[in-house]
């Protein structure tokens, strides 16, 4: 078994869909980004590559490179997914934390957590999700921009 630690943060902007863990979420501003910018699903994927010791999504998704831009966050997951498998690992579980202000995110939840496990070939109940806020405070607090962490387990 190996252990994983992914976080990932990006600006609020106007004018940008608002996308975590895959679910298009109702607000005003989204998140900038080379790609949808989920960074939920960015943090897995930072987690999962960190416990296969295979670098991290920058190095496999590059923000530079065009087949990229724009590109919907599940397929770097699942594409994670199919680079641990050829060394030989599977996902056992995932915990991950959004920290925004704003929105209230507890209504999306639970499809965040069943495109993390369907993405991930884990049952549901292997996927954990959490949103908190930081009370006003930071860069998250004033709504310039939201973060996420991620821990997994791989065997």
């Amino acid at each position: 078994m190996r252990i994983g630690h992914g976080y990932d943060v990006h600006k609020l902007v106007r004018d940008r869909a608002l996308i975590l863990g895959g679910v298009k979420i109702p607000f005003e501003l989204g998140l900038l980004g080379h790609s949808d910018a989920d960074v939920l699903l960015h943090a897995v994927c930072d987690a999962l590559l960190g416990a296969a010791a295979l670098g991290d999504i920058g190095k496999h998704f590059p923000d530079n490179a065009e087949e990229f831009h724009n590109i919907d966050s599940r397929i770097l997951l699942r594409k994670t997914v199919e680079l641990l498998h050829e060394k030989g690992y599977s996902v056992v579980n995932i915990d991950a934390t959004v920290i925004a202000q704003k929105p209230k995110l507890a209504p999306f939840i639970e499809c965040m957590r069943e495109n993390v496990a369907l993405d991930c070939n884990i049952p549901t109940d292997c996927v954990n999700v959490k949103a908190t806020t930081e009370e006003g405070l930071g860069f998250t607090g004033d709504l310039s921009g939201i973060s996420a962490h991620a821990v997994c387990v791989i065997e």
